[in-house]
């Protein structure tokens, strides 16, 4: 979702963002302990622990993990705080913020793969999990998700959450209405390919002028931008020695293609994600389909509210794949109890904790132990109509292969996604809109 680099430059962003509640929680080191969900050794004292997240809908869905933890724990509480629905111009800047001074950030933090370069470059702001012995944890990990959060001093920093197997959500209702097949297995044969998809589109809007057949040109891009870094190297923004190649790899160029012609062809609805026009385009049917890693189930539940259960479905998307999205949790060194925050967040990414995650958000998970329980691997989702999202996510991360984040990823992303809305909304000429989404890359990176 976002990057920062220059003090300079998080100075002058984090200023013109929402101002948010700082949350890190006071008092001394409590004696050393090993809490768990099932109960343990507790400290002496009671202290709490907050946990800083962000996201839309469900978010990080965290509230039944908590809840487990905290009944099993009751000398150390942890407060869940989701921030933000807004990753890369409210949450980030603000916890960077925090970091550089030395106070504010929560005793655990959640961080966007988009940010994990920048945060591995920045070592001095994190507690060493290995300290705690989390870094025998590697064997539940697929070794790209584990060696992310790896900082540059090759320590283990950050733990992984979820993981953002792609698939296609889609309105039944709409696709009813527009003579659309709506049974999951027959949408999906309708678009194997991002051509077929487009060609859907295009029948859509002929029956149902009034509704979008894309939400905008965020979701789509970022679902054909997944699948296309990993043809191209596991590259996005920048190459494995920190080099800008916005302008050079083929894959960027061939996602800001793509929605030029979904653009251009009156299929998207010309949203920005995250925004309040596109929360309530969720709710009303202001579009037909989105790109949907794991996580985006949550979003769309959580946003669109009960009265639309049933009407969203789950297809698999176009080129099959991808990963999208997926975050880590990490211990950030200010915090005054590491041990305890250390326990808490071995929890939430252990098998029990991404499994209730899971259950209650639909967030895939990272961990291996959790994607094999049963619960996870042939779960059904009552409200996108019972589709089995277990085996749906699970087929789409089985291949996955790692991509690379630089440190200044996220800040790029941000960047040349807003030349991207800008040209599907309008602001922007498409016939200038390479030449803009390259000068913005660039200059993002500084």
């Amino acid at each position: 979702m976002m990057n920062n680099t220059r003090r300079g430059v998080l100075a002058a962003v984090a200023a013109g963002t929402l101002a948010l509640t700082a949350a890190a929680c006071g008092g001394d080191e409590a004696p050393a302990a090993a809490p768990s969900a099932g109960g343990s050794a507790a400290p002496a004292e009671k202290i709490e622990i907050t946990l800083n997240t962000f996201g839309g809908g469900e978010n990080f869905a965290y509230d039944d993990a908590v809840a487990q933890w905290n009944a099993a724990n009751p000398n150390v509480q942890v407060k869940y705080v989701n921030l933000t629905d807004r990753f890369e111009d409210t949450y980030l800047p603000q916890v960077l913020q925090w970091l550089e001074a030395g106070s504010g950030a929560g005793d655990i933090i959640a961080m966007d793969e988009g940010a994990m370069g920048l945060m591995a470059a920045r070592p001095q702001y994190f507690a060493d999990l290995g300290q705690y012995g989390l870094d025998s944890r590697k064997a539940d990990y697929p070794a790209f998700k584990y060696d992310v959060g790896v900082n540059t001093e090759g320590k283990l920093f950050a733990l992984g959450t979820d993981i953002g197997g792609m698939a296609m959500c889609y309105r039944t209702d709409l696709f009813e209405k527009a003579g659309l097949p709506t049974n999951r297995d027959e949408v999906s044969k309708l678009w194997p390919t991002w051509n077929d998809y487009l060609e859907v589109g295009k029948k859509f809007k002929a029956k149902v002028p009034d509704a979008g057949f894309v939400d905008g040109a965020n979701t789509v891009y970022n679902s054909v931008l997944a699948q296309e870094a990993g043809k191209n190297g596991g590259l996005y923004y920048f190459d494995k020695n920190q080099a800008l190649v916005v302008d050079k790899n083929p894959g960027v160029k061939a996602a800001f293609d793509y929605v030029q012609s979904l653009s251009s062809a009156g299929l998207t609805a010309k949203l920005r994600s995250w925004s309040e026009e596109w929360n309530t385009a969720m709710q009303k049917g202001g579009f037909a389909t989105m790109g949907c890693p794991s996580w985006m189930l949550g979003v769309i539940s959580g946003t669109s509210g009960e009265s639309n259960a049933k009407k969203w479905d789950v297809a698999a998307v176009p080129g099959g794949s991808g990963n999208w999205g997926g975050s880590w949790l990490m211990v950030p060194s200010q915090s005054k109890h590491p041990k305890e925050a250390a326990d808490v967040l071995n929890f939430l990414t252990g098998k029990d904790g991404q499994v209730a995650a899971f259950k209650e958000g639909g967030n895939f998970p990272s961990a291996i132990p959790a994607q094999q329980d049963p619960t996870v691997a042939e779960a059904k989702n009552a409200y996108f109509n019972d589709a089995p999202s277990g085996p749906i996510f699970a087929a789409s991360v089985a291949k996955l292969a790692p991509v690379f984040f630089g440190e200044k990823h996220a800040q790029v992303k941000a960047a040349v996604e807003e030349v991207l809305v800008g040209a599907d909304q309008g602001s922007v000429k498409w016939d200038e809109a390479w030449t803009r989404f390259v000068e913005e890359g660039v200059k993002a990176a500084g």
